[in-house]
């Protein structure tokens, strides 16, 4: 039996004659005439009611109509995800809140792309809310997201916690507070500060840091990697996780440097977001990478937050 013969079947019963059903298959009557005898005499059911005015389906054919449908619709979705999965294993899209960005992400997709040089890598920067709503739709393959130590995650989108470090003040490595060990918020009233947007991670941090009251930002940036630009273009100082900052090119150059704050304990943390279910082979290799780098980064093997499990 083939899936032509049940295609056959199909379109003889919806245009109700054998002619109709050949021209539109782009067959020759006989042909499609023959291949339908074959399948009932495989089958010992006759299908079809043939007549001088037409043929159309017998009753023992549309019993098993419902079963030849079936089997059609299941090619189809068989189809359609082989046809996904192909699409999946050609590109790769991920979309992240900016920090860590260098030291994680640059390098993970590095790798990936040696073991997977035919997968096109696609790499979007946006903010935690459009990057969930991203992944529940299908635009996005993997989110890299920040919280702060003790937010809740969305119990529909698997979540593996990849870096945890600490807040800590961006300076150029000239500014004057580079030479102090520590900072406290009353010592960046000396400097100007440049701010994350609303809805970074960072810009909630910044008024928790100071007491919830809105601290004066002479600039405002979407995401970490301008706002490291800035602080290396001597325009101010930048709140930032550590990770963002340690192994960036700016600070491997010595035109940043950071700072901790005195007897800070939150922590910032970085997880890798997807949708659950299946997932294409190459969002998994991806995500398996993305792992590894943090693993390297850290010394340790990233576990998942609460209510997240490990791919």
């Amino acid at each position: 039996m083939r899936t032509e013969q049940l295609e056959y079947i199909e379109a003889v019963t919806r245009l109700g004659s054998l002619r109709r059903a050949a021209l539109e298959l782009h067959i020759s009557q006989p042909a499609l005439s023959e291949t339908v005898r074959n399948l009932e005499r495989e089958l010992g059911v006759a299908l079809l009611d043939r007549h001088r005015s037409g043929a159309k389906i017998s009753d023992e054919g549309q019993e098993l109509l419902p079963h030849i449908i079936g089997v059609l619709e299941a090619v189809d979705r068989l189809r359609s995800a082989a046809h996904d999965q192909h699409h999946s294993s050609r590109m790769v899209r991920v979309a992240t809140v900016n920090a860590a960005t260098v030291p994680l992400l640059v390098p993970a997709v590095r790798d990936f792309r040696a073991e997977n040089p035919a997968t096109q890598v696609e790499m979007v920067g946006s903010q935690q809310d459009d990057i969930h709503r991203g992944l529940r739709e299908g635009r996005f393959d993997l989110g890299l997201v920040n919280y702060l130590d003790g937010d809740d995650t969305p119990p529909d989108l698997q979540t593996t916690e990849l870096l945890r470090g600490r807040p800590v003040v961006c300076l150029r490595t000239d500014h004057p507070l580079a030479e102090r060990g520590a900072l406290t918020p009353a010592d960046l009233a000396e400097v100007p500060l440049i701010g994350m947007r609303a809805g970074y991670v960072m810009h909630r941090y910044a008024h928790r840091l100071f007491g919830g009251t809105a601290p004066q930002f002479a600039y405002s940036t979407d995401g970490a990697e301008l706002g490291k630009v800035l602080v290396a273009e001597g325009l101010g100082a930048t709140l930032l996780p550590d990770f963002s900052v340690a192994g960036d090119p700016l600070e491997r150059a010595g035109l940043i440097t950071y700072r901790p704050l005195l007897d800070e304990t939150t922590r910032v943390l970085v997880v890798l977001q997807r949708r659950k279910g299946d997932t294409p082979r190459a969002v998994r290799a991806l995500h398996a990478s993305l792992l590894t780098r943090a693993a390297a980064l850290t010394g340790t093997t990233a576990a998942p937050t609460p209510g997240g499990t490990q791919p």
